[in-house]
């Protein structure tokens, strides 16, 4: 495979908390991870653009995905993300501040990949994100 096949990845986080959003985007950072990071605030327009064309013609995404949103639930989101033909390979991290182990339990069944939770314990976080990184850049782009 050439280098021109490569593309990088991209990191949606789904988070509606800007705070949490603006810290989470600085551990991926102090992480070593440069990749873009598109936020969305809410589900319906990260599962609009997760679905749309864009993101169809384009290669892999790393999903952050928060559990607690304002227009439908974390779990909801992994159900559509893990349903999707397309989406269901991508690796999802759940960021959310539910220590629940019923809920960390659905989450693993309906596929995340890490679960983790807030507020987040740096060394964690980056742990989790160089692990990711490792993974994402071994990754391989399906040709069209």
């Amino acid at each position: 495979m050439s280098q021109t096949n490569q593309r990088s990845v991209v990191i949606v986080m789904i988070e509606d908390d800007q705070g949490h959003a603006r810290l989470i985007e600085k551990n991926v950072r102090r992480a070593g991870v440069n990749n873009e990071i598109r936020h969305f605030a809410d589900g319906t327009s990260a599962l609009a653009f997760l679905q749309s064309d864009e993101v169809q013609a384009n290669g892999p995404m790393l999903i952050l995905l928060d559990l607690n949103l304002p227009d439908m639930t974390g779990i909801d989101i992994l159900g559509v993300l893990k349903s999707h033909e397309r989406l269901k390979r991508a690796p999802v991290i759940v960021l959310t501040t539910t220590d629940d182990k019923v809920e960390i339990q659905r989450c693993y069944d309906l596929g995340c990949n890490v679960y983790i939770t807030k507020p987040v314990d740096y060394e964690t976080f980056a742990t989790a994100i160089r692990q990711l990184g490792l993974f994402l850049s071994v990754m391989q782009v399906p040709d069209a």
